[in-house]
């Protein structure tokens, strides 16, 4: 069976940087057949697993495939989210020689989920990779109102140069699209990193641009409008006053803090 398709399409030097399911391109009419294929592809080498059929889809969605992965990929939460399924059960599962025990008719397709990667890397200096160690690491909470968290680190870790730059997998589902995008936003605003230059002010960024809202993906997106990189300075915000506010208040109570120190000279 197939569980649908995976919107792949945002990367920056062809690495995937947000995943979502369903697609805003697809209609119905490509999906199944899509699906078929991957279906028959599967069939057809008698696999037996959870597997990632890859296709590329042109503008009048004629598909073409790309790659088989034998395996789970990174963005598999958002498949999950909007399935019910656990995956990594259903390949234990099957591994241990138990039926699928679902049909293709089965399968359903619950509201929109977005994944963002939040990588440890410097979007200033076009999404070079950053090391160094978590002096601060607070992620959203997770299981609640459609959020999801995966993670491998702790507060206190050090991020090398030697592995995937990947910190966390941040995954949100709501009933609508418009509704996944603000749980993101929400959870990305939440999401506290210190020590290691991360793509968090990007992935907001990201999923505020006009395109983006407006579901006019392709694997152009972030070369064309970021060509050199992202600085959060860039990024106008909504309510300007808003954060002048919230820069006076702040710095208010650091004076206050200051000159309450005991021992100070006059």
């Amino acid at each position: 069976i197939h569980l649908g398709e995976r919107e792949c399409s945002l990367q920056r030097r062809h690495q995937k940087l947000l995943e979502e399911a369903p697609s805003t391109f697809l209609d119905d009419a490509t999906r199944e057949a899509m699906g078929a294929q991957a279906v028959a592809l599967a069939k057809a080498v008698g696999y037996r697993s959870a597997g990632t059929v890859e296709f590329v889809v042109a503008a009048d969605r004629s598909f073409y495939f790309l790659e088989m992965n034998t395996r789970l990929q990174v963005e598999h939460p958002v498949t999950e989210m909007i399935t019910g399924l656990d995956l990594v059960e259903k390949m234990i599962r099957i591994a241990a020689g138990e039926p699928l025990g679902l049909t293709q008719d089965q399968v359903r397709r619950d509201g929109w989920a977005i994944e963002c990667r939040i990588n440890a890397e410097d979007p200033s200096r076009n999404f070079l990779p950053a090391a160094g160690r978590l002096v601060r690491y607070r992620p959203p909470e997770a299981d609640r109102d459609g959020v999801r968290v995966d993670t491998g680190v702790v507060e206190g870790d050090e991020i090398s140069i030697d592995y995937d730059s990947m910190i966390a997998k941040l995954i949100t589902h709501g009933s609508t699209r418009t509704e996944s995008i603000g749980r993101m936003r929400e959870a990305l605003d939440a999401f506290l990193i210190r020590g290691v230059a991360s793509n968090l002010a990007f992935q907001s960024a990201l999923t505020s641009h006009p395109r983006f809202l407006a579901g006019d993906i392709d694997t152009a997106l972030i070369a064309e409008p970021y060509p050199d990189g992202f600085h959060p300075s860039s990024h106008a915000h909504a309510d300007p006053l808003l954060v002048a506010a919230v820069a006076a208040y702040a710095r208010r109570r650091y004076i206050k803090r200051a000159t309450a120190t005991s021992g100070q000279l006059d």
